[in-house]
């Protein structure tokens, strides 16, 4: 059983470093020159761009295979007032990101935020959640990258549970195959447990990201080791390893808070309760301190079991 981690977005370990500065839409409207307007999405554009590039290539110096890519790479990309063709301007750095993280055998994916609502019972925001969707699979296109994926909340619940399930699964098949074929779905803390939607998942024929502690604050009194053979499976067949999301609570076990590390005795408790299905994982930490979260957790792990082997940096072997 081969163990990969990662972090989401921005590298710490890189000061001054972000791919996710903004131009709001406020300020982009008090330009007044068309130009000027396209001249600021360039500039802060590239400078997302440049610095993703820095962080992929920070990655890779430290042995880090596994990433998160911001929703915020490309200001008002999806803003229907907007419309700028960034995706011809900046072509050509896409394919130099792609080829990046192809030539380096890294996994990258990304998380469209909480506003992008499948489920919605308003049909604009389902048609806003497509546009939305249609970024990020775009720009793993123009990456020229088949991998990515983008993971997504189950939504609303309006209607009730099950009307909300069906409400999914009818909007998920009106979605163009583009965006369907790179969506996972993942359990939230909140409302639709890791089992309904791990049922969803199996309904629709796509790919289930466990969050754990979103399991600890949501579970309907399910062991969440009676459902793992099922939730790995949805993964059968794909190019990568079955992904979870893994937190530690802030203050006490049900804060849907994030703490910036993560408790290494938790995380190795659950990695041992995987063990015997004897499946690679690769598992994403969710944390305030990001990759420096990640190497706190690596010393951890190394003080708790000594006998886990292993191979670089970020993984391990048991």
């Amino acid at each position: 059983m081969r163990v990969r981690l990662g972090y989401v977005a921005i590298a710490l370990g890189l000061p001054k470093v972000t791919s996710s500065s903004n131009v709001t839409y406020t300020y982009y409207k008090k330009l007044v020159a068309k130009e000027e307007k396209i001249n600021k999405l360039k500039k802060v554009s590239y400078s997302n761009i440049v610095d993703l590039k820095k962080i992929l290539e920070y990655n890779i110096k430290n042995n880090i295979h596994f990433y998160r890519i911001t929703s915020a790479l490309i200001p008002l990309a999806t803003h229907p007032d907007v419309n700028w063709d960034y995706r011809n301007i900046f072509s050509v750095e896409f394919k130099l990101l792609g080829d990046i993280i192809k030539d380096n055998n890294m996994r990258v994916d990304t998380h469209p935020d909480q506003f992008n609502v499948i489920n919605s019972i308003d049909e604009k925001v389902v048609e806003n959640t497509k546009r939305n969707l249609w970024f990020h699979a775009n720009l793993f296109n123009d990456m020229g990258y088949p991998f990515g994926k983008m993971v997504l909340h189950v939504g609303s619940a309006a209607g009730g549970k099950d009307a909300a399930l069906k409400r999914f699964e009818n909007n998920f098949k009106r979605y163009p195959d583009e965006i369907t074929s790179k969506l996972i779905l993942e359990n939230d803390d909140k409302t639709f447990t890791a089992k309904e939607t791990l049922q969803l998942c199996k309904n629709l024929g796509v790919p289930m990201v466990l969050d754990v502690h979103h399991h600890i604050c949501n579970n309907d009194g399910d062991d969440i080791v009676e459902i793992l053979p099922d939730i790995f499976d949805t993964w059968n067949g794909e190019a990568f390893s079955p992904k979870i999301h893994f937190s530690t609570p802030k203050d006490n076990p049900k804060d849907r808070k994030h703490a910036d590390f993560i408790d290494g005795h938790h995380f190795v408790e659950f990695i041992e309760s995987c063990k015997p299905l004897n499946r690679d994982i690769d598992i994403m930490l969710e944390t305030k301190k990001k990759d420096l979260a990640l190497y706190g957790l690596v010393h951890s792990i190394k003080k708790l079991r000594k006998d886990w082997k292993w191979i670089d940096s970020s993984t391990f072997e048991l």
